[in-house]
């Protein structure tokens, strides 16, 4: 997921305060070592903005991995500092700066928005200061020859080619409606969709909608017009509820998907009602505390309850996977920023989301894309893109 502009909502709200009370607009020490040598990792992305419930997840995952290494009483003690980007690059990049030049880490964990990606990753390649997103999935960033730059998720060539093979066999649906919200996460995740929807039989339509507007009419009643069989949003939970309210309103009945920008309870909220149930989700991602997928994820579903009083949420579990390659890196003896990159180069180590290992581009080994349902105010696992059962 990403974007230039962003949320707080839904499952998050107690996570939100929690996390904000140690977050100002320069950054936070969130987890400061005592006695010892340090390092410190940051952790970029939106943490006040609309769409931050999709931020705070991760920052609070790998907030639980370093402080569960920090209570063993290691030789060498993390700190994670935050800073708060809204998720707009213009922020980003004076952050980045700071990080390098006077913070000193020697790791970064995000950004966490492609478009903020786009801007703030050449500053910390310049620096040579490795990072992990937890959650950018623009295809483009790991085609830039970058050598510090890694990602936990699977980027959208394989959202949008799981979720269009899965609307066209799965739900076979034959007359589909994209609309896409003009980003740079947006509009390619909407074009892969497209290319997979089309080879599996289904007609397309396609709009936009300006995602900063209060009317989406224009899409509305061209979708309408269409009257599909199904409907993807690629865009944010923000925008995507207030046009699944305006969809239903108008009378469409098409059902409703969306990928990862839309994985949160925020989406249902801004629907208004029942709307938003029903709706499907995909999501290069892992929240599964129930352990469907794996008793490492129900294991990590507990600790994080425990610890912040909420269920995990959208890419909790790959914040925590992306501080752990650098929890590894530094207990093989890694504490300058070049040495962990060298480091990340070789890790294969099981996370919790998946298999820590990575590309030479960066980008993740593993490439699941799981399928989520709103029901209410809860996003229940349906499983797997290529294996999902839907009513």
């Amino acid at each position: 997921m990403r974007r230039n502009k962003m949320r707080v909502t839904g499952a998050v709200a107690v996570s939100a305060v929690l996390a904000l009370s140690a977050v100002g607009c320069g950054g936070g020490d969130d987890d400061k070592g005592s006695g010892g040598d340090g390092v410190t990792i940051g952790f970029l992305g939106d943490l006040t903005g609309e769409n931050s419930g999709i931020v705070i997840p991760p920052k609070q995952g790998a907030q639980l991995a370093i402080d569960a290494y920090n209570a063993t009483n290691p030789k060498v003690k993390i700190t994670l500092k935050t800073y708060d980007s809204q998720g707009k690059g213009e922020q980003a990049v004076p952050l980045a700066k700071q990080a390098i030049t006077k913070d000193k880490v020697v790791g970064m964990i995000g950004p966490a928005f492609s478009g903020e990606s786009a801007q703030a990753d050449p500053v910390l390649e310049e620096g040579k200061i490795p990072n992990i997103s937890a959650s950018a999935t623009n295809a483009a960033l790991s085609s830039n020859g970058w050598k510090f730059f890694h990602r936990m998720v699977a980027n959208d060539n394989v959202q949008g080619a799981g979720v269009g093979t899965f609307i066209a066999t799965t739900l076979k649906a034959k007359n589909v409606f994209i609309i896409n919200d003009q980003s740079e996460y947006g509009k390619p995740l909407s074009q892969t969709v497209k290319a997979a929807a089309e080879k599996g039989g289904a007609k397309v339509t396609e709009d936009a909608i300006d995602p900063t507007a209060s009317d989406y009419s224009a899409a509305v009643n061209k979708a309408k017009a269409a009257k599909p069989d199904a409907i993807f949003f690629a865009g944010y939970y923000a925008a995507g509820g207030k046009l699944i309210k305006q969809l239903r309103e108008a009378g469409v009945k098409g059902r409703f998907l969306s990928g990862d920008g839309s994985l949160d309870k925020g989406l249902s909220a801004g629907a208004g009602g029942t709307n938003a149930d029903g709706s499907l989700i995909a999501c290069p991602c892992l929240i599964d505390p129930t352990g469907k997928a794996g008793e490492a994820s129900k294991k990590f579903a507990e600790q994080y309850k425990a610890k912040f009083n909420a269920e995990p949420a959208i890419y909790s579990a790959e914040g925590y996977d992306a501080a752990t390659a650098f929890i590894e890196a530094i207990k093989a003896g890694n504490t300058t920023a070049e040495k962990i990159n060298e480091y990340l180069k070789t890790i294969d180590v099981a996370g919790v989301s998946k298999q820590i290992k990575f590309g030479a581009n960066g980008d993740p080994a593993a490439e699941d894309v799981y399928i989520y349902e709103v029901k209410g105010g809860t996003l229940p696992l349906l499983g797997k893109a290529s294996e999902a059962k839907v009513s």
